[in-house]
């Protein structure tokens, strides 16, 4: 039955919208694939990803407008992950641009990858994670 499966997208709720694009696609990298506006749910959803969403799994970002306080993130959620070819200097010029790196690149500490966290506008863990 599930061979026919398919993960299409992660969603989060963002307080900024086109402070949360900006980010995704300025300093990520990815695409804004598409943005609709739901006036009658007082919603609006953005996606974006590194390809279109019949090949690629993207994030869905969710602002439900009137939103003024920040959203809680709760102790669920983990983070999202990102693959990057050189993670020092993806993470220098991260930094330039005044982006929060609460853990700098360098390996794990038990061994194996070489990794990074970095935060979304919203509080958002991303992952970035070495590969060549």
């Amino acid at each position: 039955m599930s061979d026919n499966f398919k993960f299409l997208h992660t969603m989060i709720r963002v307080k900024d919208l086109d402070k949360s694009i900006d980010f995704y696609t300025r300093h990520l990298g990815m695409n804004l694939i598409r943005r609709n506006d739901y006036p009658s749910g007082e919603f609006t959803l953005a996606f974006v990803g590194y390809g279109d969403e019949t090949d690629h799994t993207v994030i869905e970002l969710t602002h439900n407008w009137g939103q003024e306080e920040p959203y809680d993130l709760g102790s669920g959620f983990g983070h999202l992950a990102i693959g990057v070819p050189d993670i020092y200097s993806t993470c220098e010029g991260l930094e330039k641009e005044g982006v929060n790196i609460p853990r700098p690149p360098g390996p794990m500490k038990h061994g194996g990858s070489v990794i990074a966290f970095i935060e979304d506008p919203d509080g958002y863990k991303v992952e970035l994670i070495e590969k060549k």
